[in-house]
């Protein structure tokens, strides 16, 4: 060997003192388990980095899509934009109460918050105006809450005919017999305002468009004179007019005995606003039409007179009983025939009724154990079959005298409902002359 590059003998012969390696195959498992795991962090790391671009990761209120941007849920935005970080809430939208038109010149659109509010994000309700209310301030309120002496109603269950009820025929200037006033639900349907507006219905004795005044009594003015004293006094005179349904319930073959051992009752409201109801007025054969006329005649005045407070002082009451002719088609196809009838008239005499009284109503249907008050009610004809068939009430004549608050004599104490009489005039509603003027 060539000295200097050769291996000496001795350092081959050394001993060997490490040990060799050895493959461990579940090592291996191990390694290959924990760069699965490795991955799937990697992954998941890279997946929040994806949705931490959508702003506010949508608040939690929308999905965050390809293009890192939020697509909110209903009702969910930024401002009034649906979309952003989905943090705030958008409010009901309504017909607006005033808007701008849109370019075929159309107004009142949805708005939110119906254009009288502000929305509150936070929750997503409106913080209406003074002066509305409802959901999305979708209705007006009404004044002062009718100041407790009301209700407030939707401008579509007012009726005409004010407090008295009654389906009012405009071609005959009468009212029907059934309870409620008019209403005219399609026409009310299509305005803009249908149940949005409101208004005060006043409880009795009660009036103003907030119901805050209380009504005084009303009667005639004692310095009135009449220009011709010659002819008769008149008084107002109402005609309530019942025909009988008969076997059919269109009136046709109709008999008077079907009005015999039934009974009703007739409602009173005063000028006030208040309502008074009879006690059953029963219809007692006494033998003859005329028997049977007198006797319930007699009964009707006693007891409208009956009324309490004697907000009707002295009244008359003619009843007839008989058959009207009744025409049916038209042309060669007209058919007569008869139906039965029951007409009640009223005189208004007594002085704390002077002048124009609101029509009287009657209480036709039956009214059994626990109403009030208890009556079997009359089968009647109470909707149009035919030109002249439909029961009514009607005023027959109109009163000489008049009706003025505080008999013109005084002044109404809107808040005690008590008149304030000038000097010289004394009485509930001023009509004494208490010394010359």
């Amino acid at each position: 060997s060539r000295q200097g590059q050769g291996v000496a003998l001795s350092d081959v012969s050394a001993p060997v003192t490490e040990r060799p390696t050895r493959i461990n195959l579940t090592s291996g498992r191990s390694t290959m388990a924990s760069s699965r795991v490795l991955a799937i962090v990697m992954a998941a790391t890279l997946s929040s980095v994806a949705l931490s671009a959508c702003p506010n990761l949508c608040s939690g209120h929308g999905t965050c899509k390809d293009d890192n941007r939020c697509e909110c849920d209903k009702d969910y935005g930024a401002g009034d934009e649906i979309f952003g970080d989905c943090s705030e809430m958008f409010c009901p939208y309504e017909i607006a109460w005033v808007d701008d038109p849109n370019q075929d010149g159309n107004y009142h659109s949805y708005r939110e918050c119906a254009g009288k509010g502000l929305c509150d994000r936070d929750t997503g309700e409106c913080d209406c105006f003074a002066g509305y209310t409802g959901k999305g301030c979708a209705r007006s309120t009404c004044p002062n809450d009718c100041s407790g002496h009301g209700t407030c109603e939707y401008i579509e269950e007012i009726g005409h005919g004010g407090i008295v009820p009654g389906h009012y025929d405009a071609t005959k200037g009468r009212l029907g017999i059934h309870k409620g006033s008019k209403k005219f639900e399609g026409t009310a349907s299509e305005m803009w305002d249908h149940h949005k507006t409101m208004k005060c219905v006043c409880d009795k004795g009660f009036f103003e468009i907030d119901c805050s005044k209380r009504m005084c009594h009303t009667g005639n003015d004692i310095l009135d004179k009449r220009l011709d004293v010659s002819d008769v006094l008149q008084t107002q005179k109402q005609n309530i007019t019942l025909y009988a349904a008969g076997p059919t319930g269109n009136g046709s073959s109709s008999v008077v005995s079907e009005f015999y051992g039934r009974s009703f009752a007739l409602t009173f409201v005063s000028t006030l606003n208040e309502s008074f109801t009879t006690i059953p007025l029963v219809v007692e054969y006494e033998g003859d039409e005329f028997g049977t006329e007198l006797a319930l005649s007699t009964q009707i005045e006693k007891a409208l007179e009956s009324l309490p407070n004697k907000v009707i002082d002295d009244c008359t009451a003619n009843v007839t009983l008989g058959y009207d002719s009744m025409q049916r088609g038209h042309g060669f196809g007209v058919q007569y025939d008869t139906i039965a009838f029951m007409q009640i008239e009223v005189a208004f005499v007594g002085e704390g009724v002077q002048g124009t009284q609101n029509l009287l109503q009657v209480e036709m249907n039956e009214c059994s154990d626990g109403c009030m008050p208890k009556v079997d009610g009359l089968n009647l004809v109470s909707a149009g079959f035919g030109a002249n068939v439909t029961s009514f009430v009607s005023e027959k004549m109109t009163a000489d005298y008049n009706s003025y608050e505080c008999g013109r004599r005084g002044k109404c104490d809107y808040d005690s409902g008590l008149c304030e009489c000038f000097g010289g005039y004394v009485g509930e509603h001023c009509s004494i002359q208490s010394s010359l003027v």
